[in-house]
């Protein structure tokens, strides 16, 4: 349910990135299941790996392979993603680099929380040019990945902001429970949803509380200019 909460005017966004700014979906999975094939000896399938709840690089790939053997599964991970990227990036949703320009020209601070690494981010921003965020919390930055609220309270402290004056951006329940620990109104994306997937969606995130329910990038500039 979309709602109004009285609080400080908006200043900042933030956004989660993949499944939110654009579609990485099947380049992670392959990345991840190639890089997993030399440490289970086999390729998992897709249903074992979405098991493995990827949200978090670093955390998935720590689940498998341990600490002692973690930074060298990431390194064959971040090569393969970056071998993969041309192939399987599924691109920058419709609408996303008009409404970054509009809230640009809001003079609204911009920000990434994301469970990306620093590294993979770097990967897809130079091959994609969503232009600068003035806050970026990857992957490395935290020690909990959301649903905990510290990237996104560690990317207000960077950008100056109160909570109340902030909106996250995000496509999973885990954004909007994150949102919510973290004090800042949650903005549910609906664009990268098939339809079928739209209504489960809505009502997971009915229990953490929604401020806007946005089924085109466009609803954002226009729902904040709204609420100030």
């Amino acid at each position: 349910m979309e709602h109004d909460d009285g609080s400080s005017l908006i200043r900042g966004v933030l956004f989660d990135l993949d499944g939110t700014l654009f579609d990485t979906w099947d380049l992670y999975i392959e990345a991840y299941i190639r890089t997993l094939a030399k440490y289970v000896g086999r390729r998992l399938s897709r249903a074992e790996l979405l098991g493995l709840h990827p949200v978090s690089e670093i955390g998935l790939l720590r689940s498998v392979v341990g600490d002692s053997r973690l930074g060298d599964a990431h390194r064959e991970f971040l090569g393969i993603y970056r071998t993969l990227h041309g192939e399987l990036f599924g691109g920058i949703y419709p609408g996303i680099l008009e409404m970054l320009v509009e809230l640009r020209q809001q003079r609204l601070a911009l920000g990434v929380v994301t469970g990306k690494s620093k590294v993979a981010w770097e990967v897809t921003s130079a091959a994609i040019g969503l232009g600068k965020f003035d806050a970026v919390v990857t992957d490395d930055d935290v020690d909990q990945p959301k649903p905990n609220p510290d990237g996104i309270s560690l990317a207000l402290q960077r950008l100056g902001l109160k909570p109340d004056e902030a909106v996250y951006v995000g496509d999973s329940p885990g954004d909007a429970k994150a949102s919510r620990a973290a004090g800042v109104r949650f903005a549910a994306a609906l664009w990268p949803k098939a339809p079928e997937e739209v209504g489960p969606f809505v009502r997971a995130v009915e229990e953490y509380g929604s401020w806007r329910i946005l089924r085109r990038p466009s609803e954002l500039p226009d729902a904040i200019r709204g609420s100030q």
